[in-house]
Formats: C-alpha cells, sequence, structure tokens
C-alpha cells in the first residue's frame, strides 16, 4: 500500500509518499481502505517536531526522530477484513473514525473499540472524515465545559476554522444566539453555518464593543481570558483550545476560563459524540466545511496551506478519487 511516511523532523518536505506492507487485522480490528483524510492545524506541530516540549508529552513522538512514522487523525473509508472477533462490523461497512494516528495510508487497522462508527448515510467520505476531529474538540468544550444552554449569549472566536464552523452549528443546536468573529472573506460562510452575528476582527475588537456573552470560545487561542473577561456575562465562561495559566490556574470570582484535553476524554464518551455527529449530519443539522483537497502526492503542499492559518473549515486528503 501507499502511505505517507517521515522518519525525521523538519519541513513538510520529510513527508514522503512510499510503499510499505499493506497491515493484516488482528482478532479484534477490521482494516478500513482509507478514501480520505485531513491535514490539522494540531498535526502541524508533529512534522517540525515544535514546540520540544511536546517530544515529551507525546507518545507518537521521541526526542531525535518521530516514534510513529504515519501521522493522520480522522478518516472516512470501508472495512475489507477483519478479525475473528469483530462483532460490531463487517466487511463492506462504509465508517468514519479517528485513530490516535496512522490516517496518511491506503490502510489501516483500527481495533473494533476504538473511535470509529458508521459512516453518515448522506454524507460523501470527505465529508464524513472532516468532521471527525472539530466536531469532538467543539462538542465537549461548548456542552461540558461551556455548560451551553438554551437562550445564551455565545461568540466563537475564529468561527471560520475547522474547530469554529463545528461551535457554531453546535452552539445554534443548543439553542444559544451565536457571533461568530472572522475575516472579512469568510463573513457569507459564517452567516451561512446559522451565525446570528457576525464581527470582522479586522473592523472591530470584540472585547472592547461592551457586549458581554455568557460564553467567549477562542478556537484558534488568538485571545486570552485577562483580554476577554470584561466582556463575559458575571457567570461566563471563556474556553480556549490551548492551555494556558488563564486556562489552567484558579481565579477568584464568578468568571470563569477552562480548557480541556479533549483527546484524552474516556473512549467510551468519545465514541458517544462520533455516534452524535453521525446522527446530526443525517439529520442536516451540521454540514462540514472543506476548504481545499489534495491528492497524496501533494502532501507537503497540503501542509503549508494549512500553516498559513488562512484555511476555511478543513482541508481533505483524498485518498481515492470521487470519495
Amino acid at each position: 500500500m501507499r502511505a505517507i511516511v517521515y522518519t525525521k523532523y523538519g519541513s513538510f518536505d520529510v513527508l514522503k509518499l512510499k510503499k510499505i506492507p499493506t497491515p493484516t487485522p488482528n482478532d479484534h480490528e477490521v482494516l478500513v481502505k482509507i478514501h480520505a483524510t485531513t491535514v490539522t492545524t494540531a498535526g502541524l506541530a508533529n512534522v517540525s517536531g515544535k514546540p520540544f516540549i511536546a517530544r515529551i508529552f507525546s507518545p507518537h513522538l521521541g526526542l531525535r526522530r518521530p516514534k510513529t512514522t504515519i501521522l493522520g487523525v480522522e478518516l472516512a473509508g470501508e472495512v475489507t477484513a477483519s478479525g475473528k472477533d469483530v462483532t460490531r462490523f463487517k466487511v463492506g461497512d462504509q465508517i468514519f473514525a479517528e485513530p490516535e494516528t496512522g490516517a496518511f495510508a491506503e490502510y489501516i487497522c483500527i481495533p473494533e473499540s476504538g473511535l470509529l462508527a458508521l459512516k453518515p448515510a448522506d454524507a460523501t467520505y470527505e465529508e464524513a472524515a472532516a468532521g471527525c476531529d472539530a466536531f469532538l474538540t467543539a462538542m465537549p468544550f461548548l456542552r461540558d465545559a461551556g455548560g451551553i444552554k438554551s437562550g445564551q449569549r455565545v461568540l466563537i472566536n475564529g468561527a471560520s476554522a475547522s474547530i469554529g464552523t463545528a461551535a457554531v452549528q453546535i452552539a445554534k443546536h443548543f439553542g444559544a444566539e451565536v457571533t461568530g468573529v472572522c475575516s472579512t472573506s469568510n463573513v457569507e460562510l459564517v452567516k451561512s453555518l446559522g451565525a446570528d452575528y457576525v464581527i470582522e476582527y479586522t473592523k472591530e475588537d470584540f472585547t472592547r464593543s461592551g457586549k458581554t456573552y455568557d460564553i467567549i470560545f477562542d478556537v484558534v487561542a488568538k485571545s486570552s481570558f485577562s483580554r476577554c473577561k470584561r466582556s463575559l456575562a458575571e457567570d461566563g465562561v471563556y474556553l480556549c483550545t490551548f492551555p494556558t495559566p488563564g486556562t489552567l490556574l484558579p481565579r477568584p470570582g464568578k468568571k470563569k476560563a477552562r480548557f480541556i484535553a479533549t483527546g484524552l476524554r474516556p473512549p467510551a464518551d468519545r465514541l458517544k459524540d462520533l455516534q452524535s455527529l453521525k446522527e446530526l449530519m443525517e439529520a442536516g443539522v451540521i454540514r462540514t466545511v472543506i476548504d481545499r483537497r489534495y491528492p497524496m502526492e501533494k502532501i507537503a503542499e497540503a501542509h503549508r496551506y494549512v500553516a498559513t492559518g488562512h484555511k476555511k473549515g478543513n482541508v481533505v486528503i483524498t485518498i481515492i478519487e470521487g470519495s
């Protein structure tokens, strides 16, 4: 099979398309033929190995070279083989999944107890693959850390990013009044996702508008609790996808700042959310936004585009054309 392999840290050109043996599933695994995967902003650091501290805490990174040589954390594809003890899936099932790594390849083995579910019925493989990571991040932040409720005012900073596009739709699903913050070129996109108001950050600083919000969710980590505090309601919550002293240390007063490591949540909870995503996509409540598509041969180019910080929604790697 073909896979994107890297054996050293560096520029995105260290990602090489190579032929390697196709894996064989064990008794409790399924073999998935991958149709589509994505390049995530969080995944960029794995290629460079920076910041260096990430090499200490990540199970996939070594001090001198990567421990895991195939990246990619979300995918959609078809089950082509299964171990003798597998009961949840059968050959031919169309699935979407969020493995820990390994999605930059034509095939992958995933434990049937892992984070995978039947693909939303009407979604393409590309749409399904692009939904996993963003939704599984945005949902627990808003629901669990933010305690979102109907009628609340919620601001999403970075509303056109992959997590941001999911967060806008989730917040509307919960019945919130949603304000999205984005660039001028993305205003119509954010409105189309259901945002009630849109702030163009180049023209207006939401922290100086005098308006307050029950939840401020900074999905791009461009603000801080101290800067946003005056824009929070009396019992407001500031959420950020990147851990900072403001989100990790206790703060006096009713206004709170919170961060959660969504990838470390119990597997059963994450699987339940993945199944919820399937249902919401099938009901038309959630749709994924795809900015660009690249073939495997242009994986470095795809990473360079994501690194510009200007992508709208998701960047997809198409493993099989027409997915």
